[in-house]
């Protein structure tokens, strides 16, 4: 039922205009196979951009009301791309290098043989890949933060824009 049953008391008035819209509920999706990651599968989609173009085709002044929102849209698209690429390319990398370790073994090798080259190849794996990690940690938390500034700018406008008096219209 929409309507309430009696009228609401001055206090539950209130509280009701904060909470006029239906919540949205942004959806896990399951593992990719090679990044592992779970990708997010939001309520409000954002506007389509191709993969390698890291921005949008069109002008932000092109759409109608606050563009924050769609630049945030895209900013939080466009992070989850990033992270996606960087480990799909990670993982595939290591699986392939992990496989040529494993098939350099002799057959006849013995499984402390086996964990040592496993633990060898691991130790070489963290050393190689330190700065490219690094960079990617770098990059990752520098677009991250720059999104949850946004995110919170336009919070906050709609917060204020709820209980803030509207100034009543001119007869």
């Amino acid at each position: 039922m929409l309507a309430p049953l009696r009228p609401p008391t001055g206090g539950a008035l209130r509280l009701r205009a904060l909470h006029t819209s239906t919540p949205l509920r942004n959806r896990i999706g399951p593992p990719d196979p090679i990044s592992n990651l779970r990708p997010i599968l939001y309520d409000d989609p954002p506007p389509t951009t191709p993969p390698a173009e890291p921005r949008h085709p069109y002008s932000l002044s092109e759409f109608r009301g606050d563009v924050r929102e769609y630049q945030w849209k895209l900013q939080r698209q466009q992070l989850d791309e990033y992270n996606h690429a960087f480990w799909t390319d990670s993982n595939a990398r290591f699986e392939s290098a992990k496989a040529a370790v494993l098939s350099s073994l002799p057959p006849s090798c013995t499984l402390a043989q086996h964990d040592l080259a496993l633990s060898d190849f691991y130790k070489h794996w963290v050393q190689q890949e330190s700065k490219r990690q690094e960079e990617y940690t770098r990059e990752w938390r520098l677009r991250s933060f720059e999104e949850i500034k946004l995110a919170l700018r336009i919070h906050y406008q709609k917060f204020m824009a709820r209980i803030t008096p509207r100034a009543a219209p001119i007869p």
